[in-house]
């Protein structure tokens, strides 16, 4: 480590790879907008930065009213979405004037530098469930000390596990007051920054999400991490019950008593035959149907999923979220607590999950030919 000829305390190698893990710990003097000069720190969960003037951070006085402005000055990588290196430009510095413990004026100086911005978040102080967007953006007269910052902060979110790169996207524009489509305007660029590749498809009538789902092969579903409703209760349950219902194979409950004599006498292959299948299902999920099994394997329930030998069923963490458009939004309340967009936009680029529990659902009805079928659906519960 040395000090430079503008007071820079810098690590002797300027590059740092993004790969690189081992890097030691990072020390430089920058200009932090809005604030000023400080001294940020790479640490080995995050990064912090101290005003280099001790005022900063010591309470003042105006007209005998005392301020301990508390700003924050320091962020986790399990906080921060996205680092980038951002054009050339003004750094607001600001200048405070005191004499003793009086605050006698602040004033704003502009210097012009090469930037690089931080990405994260803030809980609201009134409203702990709802995630703000926290924009840090730092200055320095030297690119390549910018640069060194842009490769060690993104080494370390690289880091991070369990952050999706890649996610289907359904928008219902009708969702709502019409709110879907202006709803993902506003939350795209936070996927965007984080480079998470998206592929958005808007829903044109009901049940067009229920069949993209339903025939999307186990080879393109691999190709991504989750699929996303940006909508209501209903789209996230059309995309639930699409994807489970050409790929999931469990047996039925026993038909009602008086469907019983019809399906005997048309030996309808659609239902178990009560003596054996029925049975089975008692065995195996006692005490938790209508709850689909999980599995004796892996523990996801993978082994009730029909197998495609060359491209199996998708990834074992292949994970559902939802974004608030709707008029309801009851699942988002019980999955963020807030019914925000940018909060759940938020806790799915940084990876953040619940558990999720799924029931299945069967309903018997008899057709024009007499006939008994099941009508079989999914239902969510976030409860545990």
């Amino acid at each position: 480590m040395e000090i430079n000829g503008d007071n820079n305390i810098v690590e002797n190698e300027l590059a740092v790879e993004e790969g690189d893990c081992e890097a030691p710990i990072l020390n430089s003097s920058v200009f932090l907008d809005h604030v000023g000069e400080v001294l940020l720190t790479h640490n080995s969960d995050g990064f912090s930065w101290k005003p280099l003037t001790s005022f900063d951070n010591d309470g003042s006085s105006c007209l005998r009213i005392k301020f301990s402005a508390k700003l924050p000055n320091e962020i986790k990588f399990s906080d921060v979405y996205a680092v980038e290196l951002t054009n050339y430009g003004s750094i607001h510095k600001v200048n405070r004037t005191n004499a003793g413990n009086k605050f006698l004026g602040r004033e704003s100086l502009d210097s012009e530098m090469f930037r690089f911005t931080v990405h994260g978040f803030q809980k609201s102080k009134t409203q702990p469930n709802l995630w703000v967007l926290a924009v840090y953006t730092f200055g320095h007269k030297d690119l390549p000390t910018c640069e060194m910052w842009v490769n060690r902060l993104n080494a370390s979110l690289n880091l991070e596990v369990g952050r999706p790169k890649n996610l289907l996207v359904f928008v219902n524009p009708l969702s709502g007051k019409t709110n879907g489509r202006r709803t993902w305007e506003i939350v795209a660029p936070i996927f965007a920054r984080a480079k998470i590749k998206t592929k958005v498809v808007v829903t044109e009538k009901a049940g067009h999400a229920f069949d993209v789902m339903a025939s999307t092969t186990n080879k393109e579903l691999n190709s991504y991490d989750g699929v996303i409703a940006v909508g209501g209760d209903g789209l996230f349950n059309e995309i639930l019950n699409g994807y489970l219902s050409s790929r999931y194979k469990a047996p039925y409950p026993p038909a009602p008593s008086d469907f019983v004599h019809s399906v005997w006498s048309n030996e309808c292959s659609l239902v178990h035959n009560r003596d054996e299948k029925v049975a089975e299902v008692s065995d195996q999920n006692d005490g938790q149907y209508p709850c689909l099994p999980s599995s004796q394997h892996n523990g996801s329930g993978l082994s009730n999923f029909f197998q495609d030998s060359e491209f199996p069923y998708p990834k074992e963490w292949f994970r559902f979220g939802i974004i608030p458009a709707g008029s309801t939004d009851a699942i988002v309340m019980c999955t963020t607590g807030a019914r925000d967009p940018v909060t759940s936009a938020l806790h799915i680029v940084l990876g953040k999950r619940v558990c999720l529990d799924i029931a299945q659902i069967v309903s018997w009805r008899e057709t024009v030919a007499s006939k008994v079928e099941p009508r079989v659906r999914y239902a969510a519960s976030f409860a545990g």
